[in-house]
Order: C-alpha cells, then structure tokens, then sequence
C-alpha cells in the first residue's frame, strides 16, 4: 500500500473524476450501453486486482490502475441500483452504510485493526479492496441523494465537501482519530472529486468552466500519469538504495509527506486550476445542441433539412430548469424524422439527445431533481423505443409524443 501523503490525495481525488467520466463516455459516446460498460469494467477490474494481488511490493502504477477501476465499479453499481431498478438514493446509502460497517466490522473482528499500514497478509488485503469499493459506492449515493436533497449544485458542492475533506484531514492527523478520519476523507473524495469535474466540465451558461468531459478528463489523466510517474521513479530509487519507503506514518501523528511530497501535490493542483482557467477562458459559451452537433455523431443528418442546421429552436423554458430551448432542436429533427418513416436517421439523430443531456445533468439536475427525472424518463422512453431490435414507427412516435407532452408540462 502507498504512503498516505498530499499527492496520494490529489490522485485520489482527480482519479474519481477520471473514473466517472471515463464510465459516461462508453456508455453514453461510445454507444456501447450501461450492460456492456459494466461488464467490461469489471472483467478489467477483475485482472487488475489479480495483477495488484500477485505484486509482492507496491507498485504505484498497478495500485492507482485498481483505483481508477474500483473508482468506476463503484460508480456504476450506485447507477445500477439508481437508474436500472430505481431505488432510492436514501435507500443505497444507507445500504451501502450498513455494508461498509459490516465490512470494517468482520475486517476489525478477523485483523484486530483497520490501519491501511497493516495491510501485509492477503486476507487484509481483500478486506482493504473489499471496502474501497463499498466507500466508493457510498460516496456515490451519498454525494448524489446530498446534491439531489439539498439543491448543492456542483459549485456548493465543491465548497460543502471541499471544506468537510480538509477538516477529515485535520482528524486525521490526530493519532487517536487516524484511522477513522482516514476512512472518512476517503468518502468524501468521491463527492468532492464529482463536484470538482463537474465545475469544469458544466457549461458556462450553467456557472461551470466549460471544458466539456473529455479535456478535462484529459488534464486530469496528464496530471495523475506525472504523479503517479514520479512516485514509481521514487519507489524504484528507494528500493535501489535499500530504503524503506512504507515506514513512513506507522506510528505517531499522520503525516502529507516530505517537503517533496507537498510541492509535487501543489504542481498537481496548480496546474489543474491554472491550466483548467486558460483553457475555459479561450472556450465560447456552447448550447448543449452545438456541444454536441461538434462531436460529428449525427453527421448524416445534418444534411437533412429538417436536421438541426435549419431547424430553429423553439422557446422552452423551465419554471425549476431553466432554458431548455437548444434541446428542442434535436427533439424536433427527431419528430422530423420519424415522421417521414425515417428511423434510420432518427435514431441516429436522438444519440445527440442523449450525449446532450447527459453533459447537462449536473447542472440541471440539482435544480429540481423531480423534474429532470421525469424528462429523463421520457428521454430513455424515446431512445429505448427507437434503438429496438425492430422498431415500429407507430411505437416511436407515441415515445416521442409522450417526451414532447413531458416537456411542454416543464415550461413557465
């Protein structure tokens, strides 16, 4: 296991982010479906936890890979539970509250601690991974029924588990707290790693930077690959030189690490707000329809006139959501579509739809949370309807009839 220092928390915090939009573009861009997201993510989990088993030693490249993967398993377990079979968020989190505890318990019960510092049997091994991945579930549904329940948004969000993180930190270097905080700051980078991409990746026009998901997973994935780089260099050095570089911490008050350790962790974050700024200041204010019309996947449709090229969008506007105006262009070249019997093309089409609005979510959602359900619902509705094995034009049109009566009920 690494040394628990400031850059093993800035990984930890960007690797989240990295995680979660990772998950969304298979699903979402990729086209590949949450089924088979899910089922390729936890093959490859799978692997790298052998991988990470059979190390004797810690190798900072295969541990932060199992992260990463655990970050998105984890992620995608909540949605599973969220999104698929609709259980509640007060639900999950408390489900996964009451696993996590079962787990510590059965760890503390077996081991006699919970010290990620002990972990040198296999068996305290699997206990560690085991509850990594409920804390990651954990802070998935309890950031998100946080964000939902309370309206936070991504901006309060960021502050709320922002400012809750560094008074773990504060605990954490308590002796008598240790343990506990740790494990506490390790939930709460969930959240806070989600609040903190979110505000890059939101749209201006929703008080986000404006990065959009795949340069700001980008920056973050850079800045995690020079990190992790220059902890496998200082581990590979160490052992070279005889040192031991797990002793750090075991005893006495917690540490961040070497001097070297705070100003590698600050580069990190330097360079993710500096960067982050320059590239948001040199970004125009995109609707979501233009967001997405630049990713090329209705490229066939936008030669059709009645795709989004000529269609004029018409005036929606959400009492609780705000201006949904620019998502009616691509409803309608959907209609379009469909109504000349063109399902070929208003399938492909409505993947514009779906890429939009999930880009929007954290900037909607928080708004009403209700609302945003029910549009969403009627959105899967159309979307399930037109990618059938066969699907019928008079099915796709009721689908795209009831997201069309969802929608009008939003406006003011």
């Amino acid at each position: 296991m690494p040394l628990v220092t400031a850059t093993f928390w800035v990984i930890k915090i960007l690797s989240t982010t990295v995680g979660e939009t990772f998950a969304d573009y298979l699903t979402v861009n990729a086209g590949l479906g949450p089924a088979v997201t899910d089922g390729l993510v936890f093959a490859v989990l799978a692997g790298a936890l052998a991988l990470q088993a059979s190390t004797r030693r810690y190798t900072p490249w295969i541990y932060w890979l199992s992260v990463v993967l655990v970050s998105i398993s984890g992620t995608q377990i909540t949605d599973f539970l969220t999104d698929t079979l609709g259980v509640s968020l007060y639900v999950s989190t408390a489900l996964f509250a009451v696993l996590l505890a079962v787990v510590f318990t059965v760890w503390y019960r077996q081991e006699m601690t919970l010290s990620i510092t002990a972990i040198n049997t296999p068996r305290r091994e699997a206990f560690y991974w085991g509850a990594i991945l409920t804390t990651f579930a954990l802070g998935t549904a309890a950031g998100d029924l946080a964000t939902e329940a309370l309206s936070l948004g991504f901006q309060n969000g960021a502050l709320i588990f922002g400012g809750a993180f560094l008074v773990t930190l504060v605990l954490w270097r308590i002796e008598a707290w240790q343990v506990g905080a740790f494990w506490a700051a390790y939930i709460l980078t969930r959240p806070l790693g989600a609040a903190v991409g979110d505000l890059l990746t939101q749209d201006h026009s929703l008080g986000g930077f404006g990065l959009g998901a795949t340069r700001t997973s980008v920056l973050f994935f850079a800045v995690i690959v020079v990190l992790v780089g220059r902890e496998q260099v200082a581990t590979t050095r160490a052992r070279r030189a005889g040192a031991h570089s797990d002793t750090g911490g075991k005893s006495g008050r917690a540490s961040l690490g070497r001097p070297s350790d705070l100003m590698w962790a600050a580069v990190g974050i330097v360079a993710v707000v500096g960067i982050g700024s320059w590239l948001s200041a040199g970004t125009p204010d995109q609707s979501p329809v233009a967001a997405s019309g630049s990713a090329g996947s209705s490229g066939a449709a936008a030669q059709d006139p009645t795709t989004a090229g000529a269609t004029k969008a018409r005036h929606v506007v959400s009492a609780t959501l705000g201006d949904l105006s620019s998502f009616t262009v691509i409803i309608d070249d959907v209609n379009a579509l469909t109504a000349k019997g063109d399902l070929a093309g208003a399938k492909t089409r409505i993947k514009d739809l779906e890429v939009a609005w999930d880009a929007a979510e954290a900037g909607l959602k928080p708004r009403s949370p209700r609302d945003w359900h029910a549009l969403d619902d009627a959105i899967d509705g159309a979307l399930t309807a037109l990618r059938a094995d066969h699907p019928t034009q008079a099915h796709c049109v009721t689908a795209l009839q009831i997201l069309e009566k969802t929608l009008n009920r939003q406006q003011s």
